[in-house]
């Protein structure tokens, strides 16, 4: 198996992982109820996507008192 001829220095590690940085979470709000959603994804809160119903939403009932 090879081996490094030489140590690698703190620095050039973190150069190296400096791709696995975490990145910002973008979101959009939904056109039709205002939500936060990532982009390219149904809205979890009504679900629409692209101005068209992808995914039935159940209707909350209200208790009566």
């Amino acid at each position: 198996m090879a081996n490094p001829k030489k140590q690698k220095t703190h620095a050039a590690t973190h150069r190296g992982r400096s791709h696995l940085a975490l990145k910002k979470i973008v979101l959009n709000k939904c056109p039709k109820c205002g939500k936060a959603l990532k982009p390219h994804n149904a809205c979890p809160a009504c679900g629409y996507y692209n101005g068209h119903e992808v995914i039935k939403m159940k209707t909350r009932v209200a208790k009566k008192k």
